[in-house]
This record gives structure tokens, sequence and C-alpha cells, in this order.
């Protein structure tokens, strides 16, 4: 089976760097492929990268409390070049009524604080086969 390919990166200006090097190991671990994007990149710049990557998946962390501007207009960006056949998850902090906000307008999935690697790494593997399914239909 071909390894999946999952993109991770941090949207605005959070710097925050420690979880997304974290996830980005427990992902590689757990045997995807990990491009790691960097921080401080603008909405537009992970859905490029994820057109030059042929990503599974994009993973975004956002902790800036810009969540409904950053996330919404990744999902937008997404809409209007045709990735929304590729899942979209966040890790961050953020109230529940904006996560169900996000995840009406298309968002996959969201991992607040106490979410278990385990935990995180069974729910993206699930996505990626529900999304990989509905692809190949």
């Amino acid at each position: 089976m071909q390894r999946k390919r999952i993109l991770v990166g941090k949207t605005g200006l959070d710097g925050h760097t420690v979880g997304l090097q974290v996830m980005s190991k427990a992902f590689r671990d757990a045997g995807y492929e990990v491009v790691y994007a960097g921080i401080l990149l603008k909405p537009s710049d992970l859905v490029e990268s994820a057109i030059q990557e042929d990503v599974d998946i994009i993973g975004v962390s956002i902790l800036s409390g810009a969540h409904l501007e950053q996330i919404g207009l990744l999902l937008k960006l997404m809409k209007e070049k045709g990735l929304d056949d590729i899942p979209l998850i966040v890790g961050g902090v953020m109230p529940e009524k904006d996560v169900q906000t996000l995840k009406s307008q298309g968002m996959a999935e969201f991992f607040g604080p106490g979410a278990s690697i385990p935990e995180i790494i069974n729910r993206v593997d699930e996505i990626v086969e529900k999304y990989s399914q509905a692809r190949s239909k």
C-alpha cells in the first residue's frame, strides 16, 4: 500500500511550533509521509503546497485565536481549487461553537487539548480511508 501523505503547517501569525513538530513525528512514526510546510503561512500557501505535493490530508495547528478567519479562508480556497476531496484536520484551541461552525464549512475534524496521539492517529487514519473511498467512487 502506498504511504499516506500529510501536509502540516500553521497559518497566520502563530509561531508556536512544538505541537506541530510532535505531531509531525507521530505521523511519520505511524507510517505517513509528512510534508512540513512550516509556520507563519497564508492559507493560500497551504493550498498551493497541497496541490504541488499531492497530499491525502492537510493538518493545521492554530493557537492564535484567528481560527475562524484562517481556517474559514483555507476551506474556501480549498473548494475554489478543487481540493474539497482532501480532508482538513485542525489541532489547537477554539470554542466548541467555532468547531461546529468550521465543521459545517468542511473541516473534517478538530483535536483540542487533551487529545492523545494514538487517538489522533486512529481518527486521522479513519478520515483518510473515508475520503479515499469517496474519491475512488
